[in-house]
């Protein structure tokens, strides 16, 4: 090579070993030769270089490619896909091994068929998967994607997510298409699980109030839509569920519900829905109601059926419920509506008596509207104080003399005028307004007493009677409330008296006992009121450190021309008495009334025989009073006793 490459250069200067016949000429010719012969290396240096230096690229590209290869194989192995192409010309795909393995096929089971895939997808993914194939196929779409369901081996359908791109020819023809296939039934499986959970209440696993409103606004808009379709919702709340809960534990109270929304569920048809909404509150959706009358059998079956004992934190429990029915209408817009109706007459059924259901009526919604406004008023008189602390005494039946006050709560309403406590007191307990409205008639009923000390130096040491809510027994801290507004006013405990129902006291007797006593320990009296109108206390009576009973006055008000309650106030007071314990008698009117109650030698009284509840200014008059008939001669009758009935 090097010898042609020499006669190619002394070609291009001609120069022959013929053309130099002198020596001068021969030399000259020498000279030349050896410039070609170093043009000739040059040349061949480059050529050789040239070689190298190809050689060199080829193998980098060859490199970059292996690399390139090597990381596609990589990424496609940890990614765990499998990869297909399809070539559409011959209508047969290769499947990868990982392919096959997603849907638990081996090697052996060859098959090139796009069916081998097709086949195997949902039926009810599969006309999608061919229709965005096809979209992609025709130029409609970049790229093919779609998640669906292809059937495993083991006969399982498994969750996939197919990709792909078409190979196209000048003319825009596809003439292959490839790309992966990526198992996710995992990710599906969480998400359903999170949608689930969104849905479902995590305790009982029954649809939750997201998932009632959802059904109940689908069923109000074909209900519009349709007049043969129609409805019904039933609102319950267990009976007694926060005493079992508080005194079993929140465990027991779990197994409760999740042992009442299975019978529930089992009470109701398979097209029916049961839904918790939180607490110890349900609603069941009875779904394509012919008649309205077919509804008050269920509510009683329901009843009837919660009626019975379950067996909770290895004992016995029993619960109720109470049921507020409303149907759909066509005047419905939104689904709160009908549910807020349910829940209107739920507590109606619950103020009748509980264990029992109600339907709802236009009258109840504008009670409730009324109940609305008088919350938002009472709102406002607790903040421009317009309540106010009204004092009834209690005076001995045998010597007349007062001994003490009952503190009562008024309200005079800026239009309405006086508002019984009948009706302000219920929406305070629902309200939570008890709170704020108790400490203060506490705190006033105690400032008070102290004030009227200070006025009346000389006067005996009278009591103030204060009542306390069941709410307000339930709240933390109220010893340690009471002890801080005694401490505040100045005002002895043994002074004050705090009454308490015969009912909430035994809605939970253990934990009542305890919080009894730790208000004796204080010093504090303690008083049952409504004394034989609640729950059966007599076995209990002996334990709780009580100082006083109160005879209520349904009973009072029978005396004389009913037998049978002269009958029960005897009892309650024998049975006081051998307890040690003073007697009250609420509502004393007249004096036949008075008469019965002194023979049955009853300590005290109260009532408008001997006065109604007055304001402060008039409670002075009355302790003035009080005075004047302590200081005068022994023949002078002036007492309470013979005060003229304030009607």
């Amino acid at each position: 090579m090097f010898h042609s490459i020499l006669k190619r250069q002394l070609k291009k200067v001609g120069v022959t070993p013929e053309s130099c016949p002198s020596l001068e000429e021969w030399q000259e010719f020498l000279a030349r030769v050896n410039r070609a012969y170093t043009e000739a290396d040059q040349e061949r240096y480059l050529l050789e270089r040239s070689l190298t230096i190809s050689s060199e690229e080829m193998q980098n590209v060859y490199e970059q490619l292996r690399q390139s290869e090597t990381r596609y194989a990589l990424a496609a192995q940890g990614a765990n896909d499998g990869l297909w192409d399809w070539d559409l010309t011959k209508n047969e795909v290769y499947y990868s091994p990982r392919w096959r393995e997603i849907l638990g096929c081996d090697s052996t089971e060859a098959d090139s068929a796009p069916r081998f895939w097709l086949d195997r997808i949902h039926p009810d993914d599969r006309g999608i998967v061919e229709a965005e194939l096809a979209a992609h196929l025709e130029g409609n779409t970049q790229h093919f994607q779609n998640e669906h369901r292809v059937l495993h081996k083991n006969d399982a359908y498994r969750w996939v997510l197919s990709r792909g791109l078409a190979v196209r020819d000048e003319n825009g023809k596809a003439y292959r298409l490839a790309g992966s296939l990526s198992d996710i039934t995992e990710r599906k499986q969480a998400e359903y699980k999170l949608q689930h959970d969104a849905m479902h209440d995590t305790l009982t696993g029954l649809p939750n109030r997201a998932k009632l409103m959802d059904r109940l606004s689908r069923s109000l808009i074909r209900n519009r839509h349709g007049s043969e379709y129609s409805f019904a919702i039933l609102f319950l709340d267990l009976d007694r569920f926060k005493i079992i809960n508080d005194s079993l534990g929140h465990l027991a109270g779990d197994q409760l519900l999740i042992a009442v929304a299975n019978k529930l569920t089992a009470l109701v048809r398979p097209d029916d829905m049961v839904a918790r909404l939180g607490g110890d509150e349900f609603v069941i959706l009875l779904d394509h109601i012919r008649d309205k009358k077919q509804v008050s059998p269920v509510a009683n079956r329901i009843i009837k059926a919660l009626s019975h004992p379950f067996r909770v934190a290895q004992q016995e429990v029993y619960t109720s419920t109470s049921i507020g029915i409303a149907f759909s209408a066509s005047n419905y817009e939104k689904a709160e509506n009908l549910l807020r109706d349910a829940d209107i007459a739920m507590y109606r059924a619950k103020a009748k008596g509980k264990a029992r259901f109600e339907i709802f009526d236009h009258e109840m919604h504008d009670r409730a509207v009324t109940l609305l406004q008088l919350e938002n008023d009472l709102r406002h008189a607790l903040q421009h104080d317009e309540l106010s602390v009204h004092y009834q005494p209690i005076v001995s039946l045998q010597s007349g003399q007062m001994i003490g006050f009952e503190a009562l709560a008024r309200w005079i309403h800026p239009t309405r005028g006086f508002v019984p406590p009948s009706e302000f007191i219920p929406v305070a307990e629902d309200t939570d307004l008890i709170y704020p409205i108790g400490e203060w008639v506490l705190r006033e009923s105690c400032r008070q007493l102290k004030e009227w000390d200070e006025q009346f130096p000389s006067s005996q040491p009278l009591i103030v009677s204060v009542n306390l809510s069941a709410k307000q027994l339930e709240k933390r801290g109220l010893v340690e409330q009471i002890q801080g507004i005694l401490q505040e006013t100045g005002l002895a405990a043994e002074r004050l008296k705090l009454e308490i129902t015969e009912s909430v006291l035994m809605s939970n007797a253990e934990q009542s006992i305890v919080l009894i006593q730790r208000l004796r320990d204080l010093g504090i009296c303690i008083s049952i009121d409504d004394f034989g109108t609640g729950y059966s206390s007599l076995s209990y009576l002996h334990r709780f450190p009580i100082d006083t009973l109160k005879v209520d006055r349904s009973f009072v008000n029978g005396l004389g021309s009913n037998s049978e309650n002269s009958e029960i106030v005897q009892t309650i007071i024998l049975l006081a008495h051998n307890l040690g314990i003073d007697v009250v008698a609420e509502g004393v009117e007249t004096d036949e009334q008075l008469g019965h109650l002194q023979q049955m030698k009853c300590g005290y009284g109260q009532g408008y025989l001997y006065s109604k509840p007055v304001a402060p200014a008039q409670a002075a008059e009355l302790i003035q009073e009080l005075n004047t008939s302590n200081s005068a001669p022994e023949d002078d009758q002036s007492s309470f006793q013979t005060a003229q009935p304030a009607r």
